[in-house]
């Protein structure tokens, strides 16, 4: 177990009060982070996913970037890659998160709150053996002398600096260079008239505003209130519940009912609160009908394939991009790390294996190559191209 995780599991005590200075830009951006928005909502990334289609938008995104195999490959001197074990293989260690919950934890991080922080941990002979994730609202980040340094605070009160050598930086659009900015903290306005509308909702509910129907005397004199309370009583007996669910009431008492319809500020209402869920999805770049809007559609394409690769280019790729270029560096020189996307991008499977019939009949593919592909052993002279070309590297 790790320094900072030993740290982080013990018992949290009441930090020393100490003088901070308001000028210090970590503390400013993160004041600045807790102003209210117009609407008048603190929005934080618990609060915001409190909100349904944020929530799908983050386990939908998250979720598909998880089950991608992340592996690492290393570039042979014909420029081939070929995949290779490493550390990666299981990036939280043993007693950490798998290495789907581990990718998961980033996305989520870099969706919510714009970084992802891990300590690096090494063996005594300096080996890099995984990275433990650390909470990003501990760590904040310090510049000296054009050095970044990551201070982070511990459950005892107490804090620690560590350089670039200890803390792995993931960042989400740094536009200070630095730190990333969540697109929760982008859309903060937007999101706080959302939650504003749903707050909204759930008092209108509350406080029983929506009557289903309006009764009214059409005697001159109207009703005593020990009379209302009777016809509301009686009325409520006839018509109400499943038994009685599109019964006739019939009246007596020279009463007359009107139905409650929806006023045009209600229908806006409900309107604006269906436009925030659309906000939303496009915050996330992300199609409103894999979010369960069935009132949108896509320009992605017709067929489920094509929304799926046009999903995968516009929205997962951007991601996993920025968690392939920060992990490779950690690597020795000519090994990198690459997120798999044939799984998910995987087409007809009559389609996919004439394909590779089609492709290993010609000098595309060896017979081993096309097996690889579907998970399947090697074969005893299956590394030659058609027309007797042995293909470069096979084993003679």
């Amino acid at each position: 177990m790790s320094f900072l995780s030993r740290a982080f599991l013990r018992a949290p005590v009441p930090p020393e009060q100490r003088g901070i200075s308001t000028s210090d830009p970590g503390l400013a951006a993160f004041l600045g982070a807790l102003q209210p928005t117009l609407s008048g909502i603190h929005v934080t990334p618990e609060l915001a996913m409190g909100l349904s289609a944020v929530s799908a938008c983050v386990k939908l995104i998250s979720g598909a970037i998880s089950t991608l195999p992340m592996r690492t490959v290393q570039t042979k001197p014909d420029g081939t890659t070929q995949r290779i074990r490493s550390w990666l293989d299981d990036p939280g260690g043993p007693d950490g998160p798998t290495d789907v919950e581990w990718i998961e934890l980033v996305v989520m991080d870099l969706l919510l709150r714009g970084n992802f922080f891990a300590e690096k941990v090494y063996n005594g002979a300096g080996q890099l053996l995984w990275l433990t994730p650390l909470p990003a609202c501990s760590v904040n980040i310090e510049v000296e002398s054009g050095r970044k340094l990551y201070r982070v605070q511990l459950n005892d009160g107490s804090s620690q600096v560590f350089g670039d050598s200890k803390i792995l930086h993931i960042p989400n659009m740094p536009l200070d260079g630095i730190r990333g900015a969540s697109p929760i903290t982008s859309a903060r306005e937007m999101l706080g008239g959302a939650i504003a509308g749903e707050r909204s909702a759930h008092r209108l509910y509350k406080s029983g505003l929506l009557a289903s129907a309006i009764v009214t005397p059409t005697a001159p004199a109207g009703l005593s209130p020990e009379a209302t309370h009777d016809i509301q009583k009686n009325l409520n007996k006839m018509v109400a519940g499943e038994v009685n669910a599109g019964a006739i009431a019939v009246l007596n008492q020279g009463l007359a009912v009107h139905q409650w319809q929806i006023s045009p500020a209600d229908a806006q209402f409900i309107e604006t609160r269906k436009f925030a869920v659309e906000e939303i999805a496009r915050m996330f770049l992300v199609p409103p009908h894999m979010i369960g809007d069935a009132s949108s559609s896509t320009s992605w394409g017709s067929g489920l394939e094509e929304q799926v690769r046009g999903f995968q280019k516009f929205n997962l790729t951007p991601w996993t991009s920025k968690i392939e270029a920060r992990l490779s560096r950690l690597l020795p020189e000519g090994q990198k790390v690459e997120f798999d996307y044939r799984k998910l991008i995987g087409g007809d499977p009559k389609m996919e294996t004439e394909l590779l019939i089609l492709q290993t009949g010609r000098p595309i593919l060896t017979v081993n190559e096309a097996r690889a592909m579907q998970n399947r052993p090697r074969l005893d002279g299956g590394d030659e191209l058609p027309g007797g070309l042995p293909q470069q590297g096979a084993a003679a």
